[in-house]
């Protein structure tokens, strides 16, 4: 297999582990593990375990990560090159209490996450991933499961029922998009359920109704609640409560007559994750500190905790800023603006590809193709943080690199899009760039990518971390 499919069915490997934003965190800290990163933690102190050549991260609810790494020749105040990106997708997300049976089915209450194409998610077998709090010696602890078996469906109406469907698809995302998990006729739980006027409203409240979160046993379905407990060997009764999320059981894959799409669900944004992590993992920094920052919840405004919003990047800059690396005690003082402003940050998002089938969608002189390498994305409004200073330094790494780079901007009468660049420049006020790979049905619960645009994107930011100082002293910017 040539070099640039070998990157893309690694990245393919990985989308297959990573359904949910906690598989990828986890799959990235193995990697940064494997790869020589000691992991930190927010809360203890680390002024006596970063130096110069150690490589570190640390990881905020286990849906975000910042990775850096230090260079040899590091001084105190030199900047940073960081690759922002972020780790969730448009998704459906299991309700809080999601027990549903209508007519003999029994459903899954869910929620719609993000700006999904929510059509596209009819008619797919369907699985569920997340994260689940469970009790084990004494403690309530985090695990990881993937039932990764074709559990939901959400079937179409026959065309026979609508024969205007082909023409128009509209539903009512409360109502009609709920998931079938099977037949109560089928189901031992709900066999065995006594006949009773529970659902009266009139009869008293027993002490298990009264409680002010009900059991996870009484809010979900026991089946569902049973498959979960087998995948992680544990007892239905130890399960407190979880984050579940439904995706694609088809597994992601490389496609077309030469190998050269990725047919896949979440390729948005974890294109931009997996060659972040691939690249500071496979680069050596000098004298500066190479970051990659992955964060969770842009797809619903970044606003968390553990969103781009949050102080997660600017703590991590801060506590960097404080540590006096070079050992220089007596004269050593904080330098977190000279920090930033010696940075630049490459926020990373997947990019709209050209689609031939509809041309009048896009500007006619800005039409990224698949496969043609990263997309720099430009915006007016601001809704990318891009600008000419910070293109003309990308083009002098690109060229170094052997990258080639593409152009977007929105046609005027379409609304724009923005990723984490913007606010991110705005909070910390670190140079930006917007930028990602091309794609085709952005949003989708399967989306088109470039194979050969993996390797493309892993190389840029390797050229990126490699070259920063050279070419940033290079590109005159107040």
């Amino acid at each position: 297999m040539p070099e640039p499919l070998e990157y893309a069915q690694n990245f393919v490997d990985f989308l297959n582990v990573s359904p949910t934003p906690y598989h990828a965190v986890a799959y990235a800290k193995k990697k940064l593990t494997d790869s020589g990163f000691q992991e930190l933690k927010e809360k203890d102190a680390w002024d006596d375990k970063v130096g110069k050549n150690g490589k570190y991260f640390v990881t905020r609810n286990t849906s975000s990560l910042i990775a850096f790494s230090v260079g040899n020749s590091y001084r105190n105040g030199n900047g940073v090159a960081i690759v922002g990106a972020h780790t969730d997708s448009p998704c459906l997300r299991i309700k809080p209490i999601s027990k549903k049976n209508k007519e003999g089915f029994m459903q899954i209450g869910v929620e719609v996450y993000g700006g999904m194409l929510a059509h596209t998610w009819f008619d797919r077998d369907l699985s569920v991933a997340g994260r689940v709090y469970v009790k084990s010696n004494g403690q309530l602890v985090p695990k990881l499961v993937n039932l990764h078996r074709p559990l939901l469906r959400i079937p179409t109406l026959a065309i026979h029922f609508d024969r205007s469907a082909n023409q128009k698809f509209e539903f009512n995302k409360e109502e009609k998009l709920v998931p079938i998990a099977g037949q109560v006729a089928h189901d031992k739980h709900e066999l065995e359920k006594p006949s009773s006027c529970a659902d009266d409203p009139a009869l008293q409240m027993s002490s298990e109704q009264f409680e002010s979160v009900q059991s996870v046993v009484q809010r979900h379905n026991n089946t569902l609640l049973e498959l979960i407990a087998r995948d992680l060997d544990v007892k239905v009764e130890d399960i407190e409560d979880f984050e579940l999320i439904l995706y694609d059981y088809q597994d992601s894959t490389l496609g077309g007559l030469n190998d050269e799409f990725i047919f896949s669900g979440r390729l948005d944004n974890l294109t931009s994750c997996y060659c972040a992590i691939q690249a500071i993992s496979e680069t050596n920094s000098s004298d500066h500190i190479q970051m990659i920052s992955l964060f969770d919840h842009e797809e619903i405004g970044s606003v968390s905790a553990q969103g781009a919003e949050s102080s997660f990047l600017p703590d991590v800059l801060e506590r960097i800023s404080r540590i006096d690396i070079e050992k220089v005690e007596s004269s050593f003082v904080p330098f977190s603006p000279q920090l930033r402003a010696n940075s630049f940050l490459l926020s990373s998002d997947m990019a709209h590809g050209f689609h031939p089938n509809y041309v009048s969608n896009y500007d006619e002189k800005n039409k990224p193709q698949v496969n043609g390498g990263p997309v720099i994305k430009i915006n007016a409004n601001q809704r990318y943080a891009t600008n000419s200073a910070g293109i003309v330094m990308l083009k002098q790494i690109a060229n170094k690199a052997k990258v080639p780079l593409q152009l977007f901007v929105v046609r005027n009468d379409h609304p724009c899009g923005s990723t984490i660049g913007p606010a991110l420049s705005a909070k910390l006020g670190i140079r930006t760039l917007d930028l990602g790979n091309p794609q085709l049905s952005m949003h989708s619960i399967r989306e088109t990518g470039g194979s050969f645009d993996i390797k493309k994107l892993v190389d840029l930011f390797k050229g990126f971390f490699e070259t920063f100082t050279q070419v940033s002293e290079l590109t005159v910017v107040d």
